[in-house]
């Protein structure tokens, strides 16, 4: 059978631009999966998606006009059901085979065209039979129905649609439709052939429109299905593919940071890209400029307001500094760019201006000043306001602070968490929450408080995101601890924990920020320590929750470091000890995996899980051994190895050297097996069976310092 390649187009008014992308993924798959679904499309048919702000396009190579026929075999019913005692048909067989368009004016015949085969206990009756393949107008009709359904829109608009004649819904001569933005035309061409299917009230013909402004013709006929994307570029002036609008995009601005010079570059921000790319239908990057008295406002205020308000693309020079230059990515190509390019300039300069008014009047008041107004700030009603909320930071700070870096840091950790959230009440984060943090260390420069506490304030929220570098100091790094861990600990201890994809409070967020500082940074205090000195802090505002939060913690751990690529295995052997000292983990699954690797591995770690289950059925077993009462070979054997290895594993332990201290003790396995083998640890007489469980008890623990071994069983 022939193919030829299929094209559609659904022409809209302006798309959403955050969704964009996604919607031209969406209908394009949905659109080919159907198709080749109805075997109108062979599995490994090329499929090319299309979206620009006003089309959603799908091109599918290979695409049939008539899918051939399938021979499909369906139940019936039992045999016991179908045919009478002499192998007759019954009834409800002739009727459930005329529902189906079988001839049954021979009934001895059709039941001989009947197939019998087992199903499950009894035997079935099958009937074969030929269904007549879709034809190219009917599986494009229901692959588009469904790929409209399943357009992932967060929310639809209700449009009329002007109708020939009749009354439905509001209007004479209107109908009503329901989409994401009303639609004016749609495409469907097999080759150079029209399919007509229909879709929103619309009927399928060869015609688009091209460019709002720029478009050579209009509209724009398209002759055959393989010239969609040459055709809207020649004569539209649209680049359909999205892939291919952002590549150019990504080009011009590149050659035009170039064109400015002093190793100037534009900001990065794959998002802001994104949205820009959903925003043109023929990019044109234009370079443009704003007053240098409003470089003395953060860099960092300014590239939000462009990037947030405007869309612009801020250049910063080769060590990172904003420039006073910036780029437009405009949707016209006019000859004289210079009215759009004053206009953006014009546009840009009152969003500068209130950055700099911004900034200037926050530095009027010193952060401490601002303190008394957390105090009238809600927080959460079970938990206070945010000046609460301060007051229990400063405590679980000045905590950590101590226990890790004595009188000096806690003081500076109470000071930068007293101030941390002060910035909260300045104009500019008012305007901008996205630089809470941020402006509260440039403030805290302004009014003259140290280096360490400045920075200290303006990373306390970090990491704010996967991937998101740490503190850069100590003070630092104690702060934004006490943060987190008050979220934590307060949230918990309230009952409000994230419950399967809901986490409204970033808990996920936070305990792994908890857990990146903890290991990274080597923190000398371990999770159940830090957790008690935050509990205390709530009083009575908490009940409970720091038993839940720890193995939430320890939970986040686990699947973190399975994506960091340690098997599950050897995760759970570390795990299963549930670490105090984070920073040690990584340490315990090199050396878990080295030992995994000891040919004596499997053989100790079988005889590891032997003996945990046999101290579990003792009791409470006292690791102690009398060498008097060792009577059997074997045991005297294994007693003699450990007292040889022990003190040696014990010392590589203490060094810091796991692994060694692991494999020292892979020279246990042959007294072990020969211990199993020779020696009845439950002897009848108790004296003899005490001694021997506290040498197991022994081997046990001495076993079970780094991992608990008996979970690399198999």
């Amino acid at each position: 059978m022939t193919t030829q390649n299929l094209l559609v187009e659904l022409f809209v008014e302006e798309l959403p631009p955050k969704a964009l992308n996604k919607l031209g993924a969406a209908f394009s798959g949905v659109l080919a999966e159907q198709l080749k679904a109805q075997g109108l499309a062979a599995a490994d048919a090329a499929v090319t998606a299309f979206a620009s702000p006003r089309r959603l396009a799908a091109h599918v190579t290979g695409v049939l006009a008539q899918a051939p026929d399938k021979a499909v075999q369906q139940k019936l019913m039992p045999v016991a059901v179908g045919l009478d005692a002499s192998g007759n048909a019954t009834p409800a067989l002739l009727k459930k085979l005329q529902a189906l368009g079988a001839d049954v004016s021979d009934p001895a015949a059709a039941v001989a065209a009947l197939k019998r085969a087992p199903d499950g206990k009894a035997e079935a009756l099958f009937y074969d039979s030929l269904v007549k393949g879709a034809s190219l107008q009917a599986g494009l009709q229901k692959a588009l129905e469904e790929a409209l359904a399943k357009l992932p829109i967060p929310k639809v608009m209700q449009y009329q649609l002007e109708t020939d004649c009749g009354i439905e819904n509001f209007l004479p001569g209107w109908t009503s439709v329901n989409f994401v933005r009303p639609a004016h035309s749609l495409i469907a061409l097999h080759g150079s052939t029209v399919v007509p299917v229909k879709a929103l009230g619309l009927t399928a013909g060869n015609s688009t429109q091209g460019h709002r402004f720029e478009a050579k013709v209009s509209p724009v006929v398209l002759p055959h299905a393989d010239q969609y994307a040459e055709v809207l570029k020649n004569d539209g002036s649209v680049i359909a593919s999205f892939a291919e609008r952002r590549a150019e995009i990504v080009r011009q601005l590149q050659a035009a940071a170039a064109k400015v010079g002093n190793g100037a570059r534009p900001i990065e921000d794959e998002a802001l890209l994104d949205e820009v790319t959903a925003l043109v239908e023929r990019p044109n990057v234009l370079t443009c400029q704003f007053e240098t008295e409003f470089l003395g406002v953060p860099q960092e205020c300014l590239i939000l307001t462009m990037k947030a308000n405007q869309k612009y693309f801020p250049l910063v020079d080769a060590s990172g500094k904003l420039t006073n230059r910036f780029l437009v990515v405009s949707n016209i190509t006019p000859d004289d760019a210079s009215f759009v390019i004053g206009g953006n300039e014009r546009v840009v300069r009152p969003r500068l201006a209130d950055a700099k008014f911004f900034f200037d009047q926050d530095r009027k008041k010193t952060l401490e000043s601002r303190v008394e107004g957390l105090s009238k700030v809600v927080y959460h009603n079970k938990l206070g306001t945010q000046g609460e909320r301060m007051a229990r930071v400063c405590a679980i700070a000045r905590a950590i602070g101590q226990q890790v870096g004595g009188d000096a840091l806690a003081a500076q950790a109470e000071q930068a968490a007293r101030l941390a959230k002060t910035d909260l009440l300045t104009d500019m984060v008012g305007e901008f929450p996205e630089l809470q943090g941020i402006m509260g260390g440039y403030y805290a420069r302004h009014d003259g408080l140290a280096t360490e506490v400045a920075e200290a304030i303006e990373d306390h929220y970090k990491p704010r995101f996967a991937g998101d570098e740490l503190p850069r100091n100590l003070v630092g790094l104690v702060v934004a601890l006490a943060d987190k861990l008050e979220t934590l600990v307060g949230m918990f201890g309230i009952g409000n924990v994230p419950t399967g994809d809901k986490d409204p409070f970033a808990l996920r967020r936070h305990a792994l920020g908890v857990i990146r500082m903890l290991i990274e940074k080597d923190v000398a205090l371990g999770l159940p320590e830090l957790l008690a000195l935050s509990v205390p802090v709530f009083g009575d505002k908490i009940t409970g929750g720091a038993g839940a939060l720890i193995e939430f913690i320890y939970d986040r751990l686990s699947g973190s470091l399975r994506e960091q690529g340690f098997s599950a295995q050897e995760v759970d052997a570390v795990m299963a000890l549930r670490p105090a000292r984070l920073g040690q983990v990584s340490q315990f699954l090199s050396a878990v995996r080295a030992f995994a690797a000891l040919p004596e591995s499997p053989a100790l770690a079988a005889a590891n899980k032997r003996i945990g289950n046999i101290l579990k059925k003792a009791g409470e077993v006292d690791a102690h051994v009398n060498p008097a009462l060792l009577q059997e070979d074997a045991e005297k054997g294994l007693y003699a190895a450990l007292q040889k290895l022990l003190p040696e594993s014990e010392a590589l332990f203490l060094a810091g050297d796991y692994t060694a201290s692991l494999q020292t003790l892979a020279a246990l396995r042959a007294p072990v097996d020969a211990f199993f083998d020779d020696v009845m640890v439950n002897a009848e007489e108790m004296d003899l069976r005490l001694n021997r469980q506290g040498l197991l008890k022994s081997l046990h623990v001495a076993m079970n310092r780094v991992a608990d071994l008996s979970r690399l069983a198999a």
